[in-house]
């Protein structure tokens, strides 16, 4: 890259350009009056290349690894007054030797372990990522039970478009009139969006649900400000509420306040009305999860948002829940101003790993003026951009635009009438072998439920951690563990499973509570069992010496399916997070270097 730059610039230099930088790597700007840049950007478009316009004068061009020989010569034609500048890129690229300071030059190795020169063809990478790929418990092999993660299914049919060169080859900031079918599919799931959600206007521009978060706290300020009421910093946030809000309010320069839960996990409307007295006249908002993180529809809704509003305030609803929500009720319909949206959750793009996450921010309309600015949209009162793209991650977006098109509104409402019907059968299987911690005034739970796993550390000295572990010798990903509550477990099947696989999950917890209660009643010893040490790996399994009170087959093979399809661990226990709390460098030691 940096020597077809360097060719690049070479030329330009012979066709009489001056160039700002003699340092470079794979950019370049090319000095010129706004005329010029103007005519050569005119030009450049006519050629099928966009190059960058600087205000006030000057050509930028960047070069990748996609850049031929051919693309230069074309460069230098937009820049040449001749209709065949006599330039010859291969000899030109003999004489480049190197823009880039001696005193920024790399001086000591890399890469240097075997990982990166190891593999030597095609054959040999493949088998490696594959290995790598075998370690990793997913979807496709079992329900991912996470609680608040919506771990559900990606289909093919709604990725597939996202490798369609029309969408991936696109580069956030080409001309709007080349992106017209973007722009279109834009607009299209702005307004499903807001449809499904109850909202009036919504920015695609978040990268994240917490980048959501910021953006939609930022809003509610300009809009405080707006009507001179900039002295609202005061942020309440239930405890019950994701766990995001917090930090999100902090950033957007908010006072956190906590509001306490009920013995039910509700909010305590007592203690709201308390803290909303006390902090009424600097009220800015209000951050609340519904269905909460405690896994129940709280049924006063409706009247924390008026008591929130007739002292001032705004309502945002956190849209980690939406999951519960979507076709059977809108958080916009029942007095939220504000929501985030996860698409990486709810709308189906692949959520977890680190990998591209979508968080939306759908607003009422008096708010709509403040969501962030895009090139489309940029009036004064908009809050700064909160991504450095216009629309975020739009590479993506046709995942959930495939999902919403190919569900519509009949299957949307089954989706969330399966996810809280899936979590309830669950409650309702597991509630005599663990207590369900919150239900609602029915008895209901929510698209989630928490069991509490506490008892068991005084009864048989095993904590959710062990649990967790030995789910894995089942083959199971733990839920979500020790949150919103220590001790607990939080379960979400989502709609995506079918019944076979939430009993097998089921009758994995059920099998588990049982090596509990040989534990309580003397039938197991309480510090060598299958529990406390889970998991199990091959490796294990198979040394010559077993050592353990308990058999192989018990601490493998604990469930009749798992001789079809066994998801072996790849390591056995390790001490929790210590690792985390202690730094050590993988690389070799200095003294091998």
């Amino acid at each position: 890259v940096h020597a077809l730059t360097g060719t690049l610039a070479l030329g330009l230099r012979q066709l009489g350009w001056q160039l700002r930088h003699e340092s470079f790597f794979d950019t370049l700007r090319v000095d010129c009056d706004p005329g010029q840049s103007v005519q050569l950007i005119k030009k450049a478009r006519n050629a099928g290349m966009n190059l960058r316009l600087f205000p006030g004068g000057g050509i930028g061009i960047s070069l990748d690894e996609t850049t031929s020989l051919r693309d230069i010569q074309d460069l230098w034609q937009v820049f040449s007054a001749e209709q065949s500048p006599q330039l010859s890129p291969e000899t030109l690229a003999e004489l480049f030797q190197s823009a880039i300071p001696e005193e920024l030059k790399r001086s000591s190795d890399f890469l240097k372990q075997p990982v990166f020169n190891r593999y030597h063809s095609e054959t040999e990478l493949m088998r490696y990522l594959q290995r790598l790929e075998k370690r990793d418990l997913s979807l496709t092999h079992s329900m991912i039970p996470l609680g608040s993660c919506t771990m559900k299914l990606n289909a093919a049919s709604e990725l597939e478009p996202v490798s369609w060169p029309a969408f991936s080859g696109m580069h956030p900031a080409v001309p709007m009139e080349q992106a017209q079918g973007f722009l279109e599919l834009f607009r299209d799931l702005e307004r499903m969006l807001a449809l499904v959600t109850g909202y009036d206007a919504v920015s695609l521009q978040p990268n994240s649900g917490a980048q959501g978060e910021y953006a939609g706290l930022m809003v509610i300020r300009a809009w405080h400000e707006d009507r001179g009421q900039g002295q609202r910093n005061i942020c309440l946030i239930p405890v019950s509420a994701h766990g995001t809000n917090p930090a999100s309010a902090h950033m957007a320069g908010m006072k956190v306040v906590a509001v306490r839960c009920g013995e039910d996990g509700s909010i305590s409307l007592a203690d709201l009305r308390e803290k909303v007295a006390q902090h009424r006249d600097h009220l800015a908002a209000m951050m609340l999860t519904w269905p909460s993180t405690h896994g129940v529809f709280e049924e006063g809704l409706r009247e924390v948002c008026q008591l929130i509003h007739e002292n001032g305030g705004q309502v945002y609803l956190d849209g980690a829940n939406l999951n519960a929500q979507i076709g059977l009720c809108a958080p916009g319909e029942a007095g939220a101003d504000v929501s985030h949206l996860n698409l990486h959750k709810t709308f189906c793009i692949p959520h977890g790993g680190g990998g591209p996450g979508v968080g939306p921010l759908a607003v009422k309309k008096h708010l709509a003026r403040f969501l962030p600015a895009t090139p489309l949209s940029s009036g004064p009162e908009a809050v700064s951009p909160v991504s450095g793209a216009p629309w975020g991650s739009a590479g993506i977006l046709p995942v959930s635009w495939m999902y919403l098109k190919m569900m519509g509104p009949a299957a949307l409402r089954k989706a969330s009438q399966v996810a809280v019907l899936s979590a309830n059968y669950i409650a309702r299987r597991l509630e005599t072998h663990y207590p369900v911690l919150y239900r609602g005034r029915n008895g209901r739970v929510a698209h989630e439920c928490i069991i509490d796993l506490r008892p068991f550390k005084k009864s048989a000295g095993i904590e959710v951690v062990d649990v967790a572990r030995r789910l894995m010798d089942y083959g199971y990903h733990a839920p979500t563990m020790a949150f919103p509550v220590g001790g607990t477990l939080m379960i979400e099947p989502t709609e995506s499973e079918s019944l076979r696989e939430i009993d097998r999950f089921c009758e994995s917890m059920i099998l588990i509570r049982g090596e509990i209660r040989d534990i309580e009643e003397g039938r197991a010893d309480r510090e060598c069992n299958l529990l406390r040490k889970a998991p199990h790996s091959q490796a294990l399994i198979c040394k010559d010496s077993w050592d353990r009170p308990y058999g192989r087959e018990a601490a493998a093979f604990p469930a009749p399916w798992l001789r079809d399809s066994k998801f072996w661990p790849y390591v056995a226990r390790i001490d929790e997070a210590w690792g985390d709390r202690n730094f050590f460098c993988t690389c070799p030691p200095v003294e091998e270097e």
